[in-house]
């Protein structure tokens, strides 16, 4: 199953009825294409499977003590949370277990970390709880993954050059969202679609198929407080919002803003500061994942200068700044900041 930009409609032979359950989802679309041979199916169910694991620890948080913080700090710089620690290690495992991923990259940890499936065909690159601060709180948080074929040989050791290949070799991206209710979204390159964990079968079930987000939206998620870090244009955009009486939408978790917008139409903006030049948001397992979803639902995510896609990686925890969203209002943006 690797990247063919197909077009998926209802008389399509891969679509599917809603109501289909993920595993069933993705063998159909495995068999729908000779030329897959399963390793990265599998590697989406073992992804599927931490997420159910996520899924129970983040419903019991508060009754086991899992809020807070750990009293550290990881690789970012940020204050590590309990839930952070514990997604960490249940999704490093599952994919170790699972024998399709050679090597992973995380947001909590500073280096490559190495399966030992040197035979594994794919590497990870994740942020495994985004917004996990938000979690004592009851936040909507989430999981978001990116999958790449390794480009160094079959058996030996994976190298940073599998996971700096940018963002258009990604073969599959995603993320799990964990709040009312617990959703799976992602993208093997042919479609958007979201299946809705449902606790008592034990199973995910197609419940948003062939995702397209509006053209346009009235709705802009961003940090308001930030503003006068913000450069010109996007302060002249964030105006122009409120003239227009555009709704403001900020959660703090990435993937929950994200999400609220790829269904309703909007516009997720996280600029450079004058403090975060760069921008904030992770490239490699934040921005690319989003934005390779994105555009198979037919949204637009751009770093305010470049397609997010086409950003050259030069470093595992490498930042960027993020405008993501309905194109109509990533284009209005864009036009301001030339």
């Amino acid at each position: 199953m690797d990247v063919q930009h197909v077009v998926i409609t209802a008389s399509h032979p891969l679509a599917l009825p809603v109501g289909v359950t993920l595993d069933r989802y993705i063998m159909h679309r495995q068999t729908a294409f000779p030329y897959a041979t399963g390793e990265l199916s599998q590697l989406l169910r073992d992804i599927a499977l931490a997420g159910k694991i996520i899924h129970r620890e983040v419903n019991r948080a508060g009754l086991i003590d899992l809020t807070g913080g750990m009293g550290v700090q990881n690789v970012q710089g940020e204050s590590q949370q309990k839930l952070d620690m514990i997604a960490n290690i249940r999704f490093k495992r599952a994919l170790t277990n699972g024998g399709e991923a050679c090597a992973i990259i995380s947001e909590e940890e500073e280096d490559i970390i190495y399966t030992g499936n040197n035979n594994g065909k794919y590497v990870v690159a994740m942020d495994p709880l985004d917004g996990s601060s938000n979690i004592d709180v009851n936040v909507s948080i989430g999981t978001i993954f990116s999958i790449y074929r390794r480009i160094t040989p079959i058996g030996s050791e994976p190298t940073m050059a599998d996971f700096l290949q940018g963002g258009r070799r990604q073969v599959a991206a995603g993320y799990i969202l964990y709040g009312s209710s617990t959703i799976m979204v992602y993208t093997t390159g042919h479609s958007a679609n979201g299946f809705t964990y449902d606790a008592s079968l034990g199973e995910y079930i197609l419940s948003h198929p062939d995702i397209h987000s509006p053209a346009n939206g009235q709705i802009y998620s961003c940090n308001d407080g930030n503003i006068d870090g913000y450069e010109d244009g996007v302060r002249d955009y964030l105006t122009s919002c409120r003239r227009n009486q555009y709704t403001a939408r900020y959660i703090g978790s990435l993937v929950a803003d994200f999400h609220r917008n790829l269904l309703k139409g909007g516009i997720y903006l996280y600029p450079p500061t004058k403090k975060n030049k760069e921008g904030k948001l992770r490239l490699l397992y934040e921005a690319f994942p989003l934005a390779f979803l994105a555009e198979m639902a037919g949204c637009l995510a751009t770093s305010g200068h470049q397609a997010v896609l086409d950003i050259k990686p030069t470093s595992l925890h490498q930042r960027t700044p993020l405008y993501i969203g309905s194109p109509v209002m990533v284009d209005n943006l864009v036009s301001l900041l030339k």
